[in-house]
């Protein structure tokens, strides 16, 4: 009798992971598992197929020339017609907002790619999950893929790539299960963009414990508390995954001594977890300094991307990007979470500078759904370097 259980565990075992084997829903995808098989269905969204649908891409005609949106290089195809690059990319005029991929799932955004023209402050963009009317993501799209400042530094980690001349890419998982909407808002008071673009998802099956990818913007400037709330009021369940931050200096000397503190399920006045010092939470360390300079640094999971230094005349300031995924560690709650960094320098006696700088962030998480509603978005003149 033994025996015949111990047969039955085994086949049991067996089948399990054969069942294992045939149920992978092509979600998450690594080199370890790139050679296995599934179900699920690649669908891409751009200007040349708004829609994602199969064997709809390219069908623009040179024939709607002068139509906006529909064929905006018909004049560089009329010599060749349809299927050679009629609607490239689209036009989103001043204080228009365009929906640029539209969804039904279930399923996930893999890959997100742009390369907008204008200024990334002035462009919003904006995504809701299956019936949401508020959005989960609301963020300047500069400052979503690392580059707050509005000026070009390359950038190479899981996350987030930035590669010349302003190609943005992102590589979040993004489930949602009946709907999926994404819109550009072009806040700028005079200029149109131009927007190529190409949202990269899959059709498939989601696991029940997946939840809904978040971002959020916020800036202050100047910092007068001292205290800068990257974010704070998220409730539900959840884990946190990524700061950015485009932080802007104001006075000389390091400006980085500031700790960053996670207050999370019911925390009031100290947190959970306690930094211990701007650059040591971005993985640098001694004011990523070598030889009296800061030295950029590019990792998968961390890094100082970027630092605009003075040029002697118009561009007087310091201004940094940096950024930190918590992808092997992220930070899980249960019911809240607030995150916030300290503004911190040094002055003389070797005392501690509460600092007032410009600084703007992006936090990411993942949560159980409905969110809090976000603060209402700023206007240009407040999301504007200047």
């Amino acid at each position: 009798m033994k025996r015949i259980i111990l047969t039955l565990i085994y086949c049991l075992s067996i089948w399990g992971v054969s069942a294992q084997n045939e149920s992978f829903n092509g979600l998450d995808v690594h080199m370890g598992n790139l050679f296995r098989l599934s179900d699920a269905k690649t669908r891409s969204i751009c200007p040349e197929n708004f829609t994602g649908e199969k064997g709809k891409g390219g069908m623009a005609q040179v024939s709607d020339r002068g139509k906006r949106n529909i064929a905006n290089a018909a004049y560089a195809a009329r010599d060749l017609g349809e299927g050679w690059k009629v609607n490239p990319y689209i036009i989103i005029n001043s204080k228009e907002t365009i929906t640029i991929a539209e969804m039904e799932g279930p399923g996930a955004i893999q890959h997100i790619w742009m390369t907008p023209t204008g200024n990334w402050r002035f462009s919003i963009i904006r995504i809701y999950w299956d019936d949401e009317k508020e959005p989960s993501v609301e963020c300047p799209v500069g400052d979503f893929f690392c580059m707050g400042w509005g000026v070009y530094a390359p950038l190479s980690s899981l996350a987030v790539c930035v590669n010349p001349g302003s190609a943005f890419n992102c590589y979040w998982t993004m489930p949602f299960r009946k709907k999926c909407k994404i819109t550009i808002e072009n806040m700028d008071e005079e200029k149109s963009m131009n927007l190529y673009y190409q949202v990269d998802y899959t059709l498939t099956d989601v696991p029940e414990d997946a939840a809904y990818f978040h971002a959020q913007w916020r800036r202050t400037n100047p910092n007068h508390t001292s205290d800068y709330t990257i974010v704070d009021n998220i409730k539900g369940k959840g884990h946190f995954v990524g700061t950015y931050l485009a932080w802007g200096v104001n006075n000389n000397g390091w400006w980085g001594e500031g700790e960053i503190k996670f207050f999370m399920d019911g925390d009031k006045k100290f947190p959970t977890i306690c930094g211990t010092g701007t650059e040591d939470y971005f993985c640098g360390s001694y004011n990523f300094d070598r030889g009296g300079q800061y030295k950029e640094f590019c990792t998968p999971y961390a890094g100082l991307h970027q630092v605009i230094r003075p040029d002697g005349t118009y561009n007087s300031q310091q201004r940094f990007g940096l950024y930190r995924w918590h992808i092997t560690d992220p930070i899980r709650f249960e019911k809240d979470l607030k995150v916030t960094i300290q503004d911190l320098g040094w002055r003389a006696g070797g005392r501690y500078l509460p600092q007032k700088s410009d600084i703007a962030s992006v936090a990411f998480w993942y949560q159980t759904e409905p969110h809090n509603k976000f603060p209402k978005m700023v206007s240009w003149e407040e999301l504007e370097v200047n």
